[in-house]
C-alpha cells in the first residue's frame, strides 16, 4: 500500500543526495504549508546509532526486521528545531556525525531495515499534509505522492555545506575527507540494489548549487500551489 493523501492535504516527497539541502528546504516548505515534516534519513541514522549502542547483529533477516519494527522513532518539532527521539531518547545530535552518516548508508542496504522503516514511514504520512525528505520517498515509500521533487547540487558545493555544518558544531573536520565521504555516500546510495537513490520519472528537478534555501522553497511552493489547484 503506497498511500493516497486526502484532497488538498498533499503528500510531498523531496529526494536527493547528501548535502543538496533537502532538510532545510523540507522544513521551510512544511512550515510555509503548515504541514508535518518527516526526515526519513534521520530514521535510518537513529537505527544505526541504536544498533551500535546496543551491539545489535545486523545480519539481514526476521530478527533484524522485528528489532527495527520494535523501535519507536518520532519527531518533536520545537520552532525551527526538529528533535529526533528513539525509544524516548533524544538522539538528535548523536545521529549527525560523519560516522553515523556512513553507517546509516550501509545499514540502509539491509532489506529487513528498509521494509520495517518503510512501513513506519507510510503509516506516519498516509493521511497527507506531510513533507517527507529522503532518498526513496518518491520512488518507493510514496510512489503516488502528490508532488515529487529531486533536489541536487554539485559535489564540491555539497561537501562545502557539510563541512560548514560540522565546523559550526565545533567538530574537527578535514574538507578533503568530507568530500570523499560525500562521494562514498553517493556511491552507496545510488549503487545499492535495494531502493537506490534516483529521481522519480515525474519528479521536478531542482539544482540548489547556486541558489539560497529561500529561492529553492519559493520554487517548490509555486509547484505545490499549482498542484493543489489541479486537485
Amino acid at each position: 500500500m503506497s498511500g493516497t493523501p486526502s484532497p488538498k492535504r498533499l503528500i510531498i516527497a523531496i529526494d536527493g543526495p547528501s548535502g543538496a539541502g533537502k532538510s532545510t528546504a523540507a522544513k521551510k516548505l512544511a512550515k510555509r504549508l503548515a504541514y508535518t515534516y518527516l526526515d526519513t534519513g534521520a530514521m535510518y541514522r537513529a537505527v544505526a546509532l541504536k544498533a551500535k549502542k546496543d551491539r545489535v547483529s545486523l545480519e539481514d533477516g526476521e530478527d533484524l526486521y522485528r528489532w527495527v519494527s520494535s523501535l519507536h522513532i518520532s519527531f518533536l518539532h520545537e520552532g525551527e528545531k526538529t528533535r529526533v527521539l528513539c525509544n524516548g531518547e533524544d538522539v538528535t545530535d548523536g545521529i549527525r556525525t560523519p560516522e553515523m552518516s556512513l553507517l546509516a548508508s550501509d545499514i540502509s542496504k539491509k532489506r529487513a531495515v528498509r521494509e520495517a522503516l518503510v512501513e513506519k514511514q507510510r503509516e506516519m504520512g498516509r493521511e497527507g499534509g506531510v513533507v517527507l525528505e529522503g532518498r526513496d520517498v518518491g520512488t518507493v515509500i510514496f510512489p503516488n505522492a502528490s508532488v515529487k521533487f529531486y533536489l541536487d547540487a554539485d559535489t564540491e558545493e555539497r561537501a562545502r555545506r557539510r563541512f560548514d555544518e560540522l565546523v559550526k558544531k565545533q567538530m574537527k573536520v578535514d574538507f578533503q575527507k568530507i568530500r570523499e565521504e560525500v562521494v562514498r555516500r553517493d556511491e552507496n546510495d545510488m549503487g545499492r540494489p535495494l531502493s537506490p537513490l534516483r529521481a522519480a520519472e515525474d519528479a521536478i528537478r531542482i539544482d540548489s548549487t547556486h541558489r539560497t534555501a529561500e529561492e529553492v522553497v519559493e520554487e517548490m511552493v509555486r509547484f505545490v500551489h499549482q498542484r493543489t489547484q489541479e486537485l
